[in-house]
C-alpha cells in the first residue's frame, strides 16, 4: 500500500513542473516578469548538488540491497531507501515550493493556461534561458528518482515470500 502511494506520488511530482505552471499568478504577475526578483541559479545549482548527492547515496544503497543474501538485511535495506526516496522527493519538491524556479504556488492555485503562456512570451531571452536550464536539471533528476522507484520495486517483487 505504502509503495502505491509512493509510486502515485512520483507519477504526481512527474507532471507538477505542468500544474505549477499552470497555478502561477502571484501579486508579481501583474508586473512584466523582467521587472520581477530575478531566479537565483547559483542557489538552485547548490540545492541541485545536495539532492544529486542524495541520489548518489540511494544508488549505492540500491547496490547494497541487490548485493545483501539475507532477506531480513535486505528488508532492513529497503526500508532504509523508502525513507531516503520520500527525503529525496522533499528535496525536489523544495525546489519548487521556495520559487527557485521562477514561480510561486498561488493560494487558490486557480490559474489558466493563457496565464502560463502570458507569463513566457514576457520572458527576457536571458531569463528563458535560466528557466530552460533549471527545467532541464530539475526533469532529469525526477527521472532518475523514478528509477530509483523502478528498481525498488523489483527488489520488492523478487524477495521470496515470507512464511508463517
Amino acid at each position: 500500500m505504502k509503495l502505491t502511494k509512493l509510486a502515485a506520488f512520483l507519477i504526481g511530482l512527474s507532471l507538477t513542473p505542468a500544474w505549477v505552471l499552470a497555478a502561477q499568478a502571484t501579486e508579481e504577475s501583474a508586473m512584466p516578469l523582467a521587472q520581477q526578483q530575478a531566479v537565483d541559479v547559483d542557489e538552485f545549482d547548490k540545492h541541485m548538488v545536495q539532492a544529486q548527492e542524495h541520489l548518489k547515496k540511494m544508488e549505492e544503497l540500491m547496490t547494497e540491497i541487490q548485493q545483501a543474501k539475507d532477506p531480513k538485511e535486505r528488508q532492513k535495506l529497503l526500508q532504509e531507501h523508502q525513507a531516503m526516496m520520500q527525503r529525496g522527493m522533499e528535496m525536489m519538491g523544495d525546489l519548487w515550493g521556495r520559487g527557485m524556479m521562477g514561480r510561486q504556488m498561488t493560494k487558490s492555485g486557480m490559474v489558466g493556461w493563457k496565464d502560463m503562456g502570458d507569463r513566457y512570451s514576457a520572458m527576457t531571452p536571458e531569463q528563458m534561458k535560466q528557466h530552460q536550464y533549471m527545467m532541464d536539471r530539475y526533469m532529469g533528476m525526477q527521472q532518475m528518482m523514478i528509477d530509483q522507484l523502478m528498481q525498488r520495486q523489483h527488489q520488492i517483487d523478487m524477495q521470496p515470500p515470507e512464511r508463517r
